[in-house]
């Protein structure tokens, strides 16, 4: 007689390129589909990253009222979604109105609100079946306990909460619905209950878990750009936000260009500072030595190529770039923004430098210059294990706990 498998859910938004979807393919990758029937629900079926999700995951069809979210107004309108388009300009108005009564500059209640006040109108996710473990994976977390039927139901932090500006009342009446509240790294989890310390009691860490197989298979990929042997080559990968300090860049370079020493840096990724990015690189003259690469479906070879990653971030919850240079060996330097500490060793298998631009140039100045430093940090990282599988077992027991 055959055991019938336990049912996961999983709710994302899409899967463009980005670390929180990286790690949503680690998750993937490691579900023992065996023992797990795995469910995976995208608000919207976009994204680079969707033709590498695992073929053992059962991908549900796209419901058109979830794909209404992202999308230009003017064209939801057209399509006939008069409820969903007026709930999400009533979410606009209402986020606009308190971010100026809070003066927030920075603020993510816009999505919140956008996802607040569109859950009445959004069907129920596979309303003839009960899951054992229902997960949303990205915030805003309304959808999973409203419209999904689950025996346990968890939600994930991806971000560093003591840097974004919130609605707090609002997002702690959405986290209290869920049975556990998953945080991916300690400091994570410090940041998060200093904003929500009622939550205490559901917080537990899963840190994130990378696609090993893909990774290193991606990584072989030959690409058309090729580095400069006569150069150190930096490399960075994220999206172009405040929060990657891609801005900063520039200036940094030319400080470390103007100790002698010969070095190029190249960004990976897309956004909207990229037209601030370009200006900064110009005020610098630093357009023959920060080379902006774009928006890559694979930077795996990038990262092969390259003789260090840096990671200058002003904040971070944890970064999945950081550990899939660690993953393929390349040493390592990230900026002390706050939770920094999680993210590596440093001096061990990483180095922490400080944020302000001229004392972040002398450091990875110091690390350019120090070939025995970078090869402990290279025999450091060979002996430990970056991908995380292991922490697939916590979610494991987390369902046999509670049915």
């Amino acid at each position: 007689m055959q055991i019938e498998k336990k049912k996961i859910l999983i709710v994302s938004h899409a899967m463009e390129i980005g670390g929180a979807e990286k790690a949503l393919l680690g998750l993937l990758e490691n579900i023992d589909t065996k023992e797990y029937q795995v469910d995976l629900f995208l608000l919207r079926h976009e994204g680079e990253l969707l033709k590498y999700i695992p073929n053992n995951i059962n991908v549900l069809p796209e419901i058109p009222a979830y794909s209404v979210l992202a999308r230009p107004m003017k064209d939801t309108l057209k399509e006939g979604h008069l409820c969903l388009t007026l709930a999400r300009l009533v979410g606009k108005y209402k986020a606009k109105v308190f971010d100026k009564k809070n003066q927030y500059t920075q603020s993510s209640v816009a999505i919140e609100y956008s996802h607040k006040y569109t859950k009445r109108f959004m069907p129920a996710i596979q309303p003839d079946t009960q899951y054992d473990l229902a997960i949303s994976f990205l915030t805003p977390h309304y959808f999973v306990t409203e419209k999904v039927n689950a025996k346990c139901k968890m939600a994930w932090i991806h971000t560093d909460y003591s840097v974004v500006q919130v609605d707090t009342q609002s997002e702690l009446k959405m986290w209290e619905e869920y049975d556990y509240i998953v945080s991916i790294s300690d400091d994570v989890t410090r940041s998060f209950l200093k904003t929500f310390p009622a939550l205490k009691d559901k917080i537990i860490v899963i840190e994130n878990i990378l696609p090993n197989a893909l990774t290193e298979k991606q990584a072989k990929e030959n690409v058309s750009e090729v580095f400069e042997s006569d150069y150190i080559n930096l490399l960075s990968i994220g999206r172009f936000t405040n929060a990657k300090n891609f801005d900063n860049v520039p200036e940094i370079c030319k400080h470390i260009i103007e100790k002698s020493i010969k070095v190029k840096w190249y960004l990976i990724g897309y956004g909207g500072e990229e037209a601030l990015i370009r200006k900064k690189i110009t005020e610098a003259e630093m357009q023959d030595y920060v080379i902006i690469l774009g928006k890559k479906e694979n930077p795996y070879p990038y990262i092969r190529m390259c003789d260090i990653y840096v990671q200058p971030s002003r904040y971070e919850g944890k970064c999945v770039a950081v550990r899939e240079a660690q993953l393929l060996g390349k040493p390592v330097i990230i900026t002390n923004y706050v939770t920094s500490g999680s993210q590596l060793e440093d001096g061990v298998d990483g180095i922490i430098v400080p944020m302000d631009n001229e004392g972040c140039a002398d450091h990875i100045a110091e690390v350019i210059k120090n070939d025995e430093l970078r090869e402990v940090l290279k025999n450091n990282m060979a002996t430990r294990d970056y991908t995380n599988s292991k922490e697939i077992e916590k979610i494991y027991h987390i369902i046999k706990d509670n049915v």
